[in-house]
C-alpha cells in the first residue's frame, strides 16, 4: 500500500522525469561511464525538489446538508415546544416566531438561497439548536422557583423579551434573503438592457 502510494506521488513522479533526463544526457554521450550516477542522482534531486503531498481536506457537510440535519432538530424542538405550557402572551409570540423559522427551513427556492449564505445559516442553527431551547427551558425553571418565592419577577417578561429577540433575529435573515433575491433580480435587469443596447 506504501509502495503503490509513493510510485503515484509527486516525488517519484518528478524523480522518474529527472531520471529520464539523465538517460537522454547516457544516451547523448555526455554521462560517460558514470551514467549511474548521474541518473539516481537526478532522480534524488528530482524527488527533493517536488513539493510535498498535500493531504486531502476533510470532507464537513456544506450547507445544504447543514440545513438538513438542522431541519430534523427543528422538528425535535417541535416536540418539546409542545410539551411545554405557556402563557398565553408567550405562546402566541413562540407561535410566531417558529412559524417563520418553518417558513425559513422548508425546502424550496428559500433554502436554495439561505444555503448560500454560510451567516445566514449560522445564525438559524444558533436560533434552533441554542438560543429558543435555552429560552423555554429556563423559563420553566425559573418558573418553579418563582412559585417558592411569590412577589418576584414573572419569568415570562424574560420569556417574551427573549422570544422577541430572536423574532427580530429572524425577521432581518429574512429581510436579508429577500433582499439578496431582490438584487438578483435587479442585476438580470441591467444584463437584459445592457444586451438590448449592444443589439
Amino acid at each position: 500500500m506504501a509502495i503503490s502510494r509513493y510510485l503515484e506521488s509527486r516525488k517519484n513522479i518528478a524523480g522518474s522525469a529527472c531520471g529520464l533526463a539523465g538517460l537522454v544526457l547516457t544516451f547523448t554521450g555526455v554521462a560517460g561511464p558514470y551514467w549511474p550516477v548521474v541518473v539516481a542522482g537526478l532522480y534524488g534531486a528530482g524527488a527533493l525538489i517536488a513539493p510535498p503531498e498535500r493531504p486531502s481536506l476533510p470532507g464537513f457537510p456544506g450547507s445544504s446538508a447543514q440545513l438538513d440535519a438542522l431541519r430534523g432538530d427543528f422538528e425535535k424542538l417541535g416536540g418539546y415546544l409542545e410539551e411545554v405550557d405557556l402563557p398565553p402572551a408567550a405562546a402566541g409570540r413562540l407561535t410566531e416566531l417558529t412559524d417563520l423559522l418553518t417558513a425559513l427551513l422548508d425546502p424550496g427556492w428559500v433554502t436554495e438561497v439561505l444555503a448560500q449564505d454560510p451567516e445566514g445559516v449560522h445564525t438559524l442553527s444558533r436560533a434552533v439548536r441554542q438560543d429558543l431551547p435555552e429560552a423555554v427551558d429556563s423559563f420553566v425553571r425559573t418558573r418553579w422557583w418563582t412559585r417558592m418565592t411569590p412577589g418576584s419577577e414573572p419569568p415570562e417578561r424574560h420569556l417574551e423579551r427573549q422570544l422577541a429577540l430572536l423574532q427580530e433575529e429572524a425577521e432581518e435573515l429574512a429581510a436579508a434573503l429577500r433582499e439578496t433575491e431582490a438584487r438578483r433580480q435587479e442585476s438580470h435587469t441591467r444584463y437584459l438592457e445592457d444586451r438590448g443596447r449592444v443589439n
